[in-house]
């Protein structure tokens, strides 16, 4: 940015003065003038012209001719005006030499007037999901690609400005309109009862829009890959020539800033739909934020309906649907009627301690031994008033729950001793095994694969080491539940420094 456009870029604006001086209503009345003026092509306008037309005015009811003047000159120092002498009807000298000034419109006073006009007519976001601006997006970046930059003179300005318009327009009012959807009074509509009746043209709205938005996205997306660089900065240069090239009464822009907006205009279009390779492209969170809005809808409107039909007595419909199952004679035809009927529960995750007495993948869940809880009511009524109850007693549970540990334990370092004699185990040389040992076998071999060493402790102080991790030949180990093909692994087995002079010192102590 160079230094003039840094100056026009950060200076005060004295022009939005008048929006908010203290004579407020007569400068807004007298500037809304002179825009309707230059709406209907009146541009130089008299003072008395102009307090004509804002005398009539309920607010500015004792408002005199000097007063306006002295409006018009103060706009004219804030820089909303522009001035110039007016001598034409003069009839004598006099009249001549008196300052009669004409007075127009400033460029900046016009978008001023223009912004706050659109501001006036704002109730909300507005905006709207035009499905029509992704083919018209599509068909200009092809005639991009097809361009004949000879035959053609002219073109690529106007191309450039219908596609980039189309581009902010389907940007603007799509934003809008989503976000239209997560306003407070959405929120209160979509919970009325009528909006039963609106919801079906407001989805078949959305699922329009979303049906054009993936029907042509590649097609705009395969247009913006094929449009290499070579041909992009082509493309912008023609339009920056075509845009110098037009007659203008003001100063024209720097073809170097020219270029650097069409550059970022274009950076916006591909990012918009390609994204940046980071972040998900624009596109793409528009088509995520319709779903999600068609989503809220079925949801606020399933609610609806479940809070109407619970109101309604379905005595009879029970009553049938009972005699319907008390003549079923087998009990799997009554769980495919239920199935029909209720269809699949809601599913609900219970926490539990795992009870497998088996890892066998044939055996069914109704087989195995069940996992006692106790669930909570959920109900909002109070139930009755019940006595005090006394803080139970577990020490009976807690002894048998001790015993059967230390039970545990022991079988575990029996196990464990006798291999710890033997020292090493390969699992082609062991027969028929207990279901506990090869369950044990296996949480061995797993805690060597996962360590870093291929070796263990247990809390016993035994050191458990895999010789051959990585060892090809396989082997089957037989248990009492079946039999299992895994790698021929070798163990060896170790009691630790700690555990041996633990050992030694129990056994002196036995001595003495």
């Amino acid at each position: 940015m160079d230094e003039q456009s840094a100056y026009r870029t950060l200076r005060s604006v004295p022009e939005m003065k008048y929006v908010n001086a203290d004579n407020v209503v007569r400068y807004r009345a007298i500037m809304r003038f002179f825009y309707q003026e230059y709406k209907r092509l009146r541009y130089w306008m008299k003072p008395e012209e102009v307090y004509e037309g804002v005398s009539g005015l309920a607010e500015l009811a004792e408002y005199t001719l000097e007063q306006c003047v002295s409006d018009l000159e103060q706009l004219e120092d804030w820089g909303n005006l522009a001035s110039r002498h007016d001598g034409g009807r003069a009839a004598t000298l006099d009249e001549y030499m008196k300052k009669k000034m004409q007075y127009l419109m400033r460029p900046y006073s016009i978008e001023i007037e223009r912004l706050l006009e659109s501001l006036e007519k704002v109730t909300g976001y507005g905006g709207s999901l035009e499905s029509n601006l992704f083919d018209s997006i599509a068909d200009k970046l092809f005639e991009i690609r097809k361009m004949d930059w000879e035959t053609e003179p002219g073109a690529a300005s106007e191309l450039w400005t219908t596609l980039y318009e189309a581009f902010k327009k389907l940007h603007e009012n799509a934003a809008d309109y989503i976000a239209s959807l997560q306003t407070a009074k959405a929120e209160e509509m979509m919970v009325a009862e009528s909006f039963l009746v609106f919801k079906d043209r407001l989805t078949s709205y959305l699922q329009n829009f979303i049906q054009a938005l993936q029907r042509s996205a590649y097609k705009i997306e395969g247009n913006l890959e094929r449009i290499n660089a070579s041909v992009q900065r082509q493309f912008l240069e023609r339009v920056a020539a075509e845009e110098l090239d037009k007659p203008r009464l003001e100063e024209a822009p720097p073809r170097e800033t020219l270029m650097t907006e069409l550059q970022q205009g274009w950076a916006n279009l591909r990012r918009w739909f390609l994204g940046d390779g980071i972040t998900p492209s624009e596109l793409t969170l528009l088509e995520r934020a319709t779903k999600d809005a068609i989503a809220r809808i079925v949801r606020s409107v399933i609610r609806m309906q479940e809070r109407k039909r619970s109101g309604v007595s379905r005595k009879k419909e029970l009553e049938y649907l009972g005699q319907w199952f008390s003549q079923l004679d087998e009990l799997d035809d009554a769980h495919r009627l239920a199935g029909l009927v209720f269809g699949l529960f809601r599913t609900r995750h219970l926490q539990g301690e795992d009870l497998r007495q088996s890892d066998r993948a044939d055996q069914s869940m109704w087989d195995e031994a069940p996992t006692i809880r106790t669930l909570r009511s959920r109900s909002r009524k109070r139930g009755a008033k019940s006595d005090t109850e006394p803080v139970p007693e577990n020490a009976e549970r807690k002894r048998r729950e001790r015993e059967a540990y230390l039970q545990r334990q022991a079988e575990e370092w029996e196990a464990i001793r006798g291999l710890v004699e033997r020292r090493r185990l390969q699992i082609s040389e062991l027969s028929t095994v207990t279901l506990q040992m090869r369950l044990r076998l296996l949480y061995w071999i797993g805690r060597c694969t996962s360590a870093p060493r291929h070796t263990f402790v247990t809390p016993e102080g035994v050191r458990i080491e895999m010789l051959n991790p990585r060892t090809k030949q396989r082997t089957i180990l037989r248990s009492e539940d079946g039999e299992l093909n895994l790698p021929d692994y070798e163990l060896t087995f170790a009691l630790t420094e700690a555990v041996r002079e633990a050992a030694v010192t129990a056994e002196g102590r036995a001595i003495e």
